[in-house]
């Protein structure tokens, strides 16, 4: 689906979300899955939210998919 695009999700910031890029753009902050997968749909690919947290081509950094605040679990 990716081909050679890259997807970027970094660490939760102090405040909340994570900033999500692709091919080094900035999409936006994203706050769970869906924001993700709205921010790719943005992009011109289509993934649904159940998807994003296990696409191979979406690079998660510092910490998985199951974390977006910076002091909490959700």
């Amino acid at each position: 689906m990716s081909g050679s695009v890259r997807v970027t999700v970094h660490p939760p910031s102090p405040t909340g979300g994570r900033r999500v890029r692709v091919d080094g753009e900035i999409l936006g902050l994203a706050h769970n899955l869906a924001d993700v997968a709205e921010f790719l749909r943005r992009a011109g690919l289509e993934i649904d939210p159940s998807d994003v947290a296990l696409a191979p081509w979406i690079d998660w950094r510092g910490v998985g998919p199951d974390r977006w605040g910076h002091d909490s679990d959700g």
